[in-house]
């Protein structure tokens, strides 16, 4: 009786995978919440999740539970440019929701960074087919965001908008714990496991023009960097210690 339950579960989920109500990356409900909805144990919803592991429908990681296998989004770290790029050149549709647009006073770091009073903060959803992909929430000085729209930061990257040459940017990556905000957006477990960037935009002439943040939830991006060998040490380089 057991392994009929475990195969009809397993059949219920492979269903809802391949017609596309659980797309890549999505999560599944978690093991307790099976357990509930099909009136089983805990043993029998795991063996059905892990038939589907065998068959690749499915993958687990710790901190997120199970969810719809996918190869995670390689983002090359080499150059600057904007995550509807990155997507596209993947053959991903992408799509951006604007979910905040306020003018306020800046967080410290945005502060020190931008050196203003007053800025425009935007704080969007993107997507990647669909799914959440990234929480982005990019700050500019209050001079700059007086000439800007809700529908114009939710259609045009903010690089086409800032009125000046862009001349680079420096971008830090660490790992950090999803907030119950980010959670929610992204659709992952509060606490679990994400990779937050921060990156500051420059003009030419080396002046800060933007803070953005982005978050990623840790099962769907690698950032990859290309390493060419100039000194006798293999190991990454641009490392620091997180105080």
């Amino acid at each position: 009786m057991r392994e009929v339950r475990y195969r009809a579960i397993a059949d219920e989920l492979r269903g809802r995978v391949e017609s596309g109500e659980l797309g890549a990356g999505r999560l599944l409900p978690s093991e307790s919440e099976l357990s509930r909805a099909h009136l089983v144990s805990r043993v029998t919803v795991r063996k059905a999740l892990e038939l589907l592991r065998e068959e690749g429908l499915i993958d687990a990681r710790q901190g997120f539970g199970w969810f719809v296998a996918a190869d995670p989004v390689r983002q090359a770290l080499g150059r600057l440019g904007t995550i509807e790029d990155q997507l596209g050149e993947l053959g991903l549709s992408s799509e951006r929701q604007v979910v905040g647009f306020r003018f306020l006073s800046p967080p410290p770091r945005v502060r020190q960074v931008l050196g203003v009073d007053a800025v425009l903060e935007v704080r969007r959803l993107n997507l990647a087919d669909g799914q959440p992909f990234a929480r982005v929430t990019v700050w500019c000085p209050e001079e700059v965001g007086a000439r800007l729209s809700r529908a114009e930061v939710e259609r045009t990257p903010f690089y086409e908008l800032v009125g000046v040459p862009i001349g680079g940017a420096t971008q830090t990556i660490g790992a950090v714990a999803a907030s119950a905000a980010d959670a929610h957006l992204l659709a992952v477990p509060v606490g679990s496991p994400v990779l937050r960037c921060e990156r500051v935009t420059r003009d030419f002439g080396d002046r800060p023009l933007l803070v953005s943040e982005h978050v990623f939830p840790a099962h769907r991006t690698e950032f990859v960097v290309d390493l060419p060998k100039s000194e006798p040490s293999m190991g990454p380089s641009g490392l620091r210690l997180v105080e």
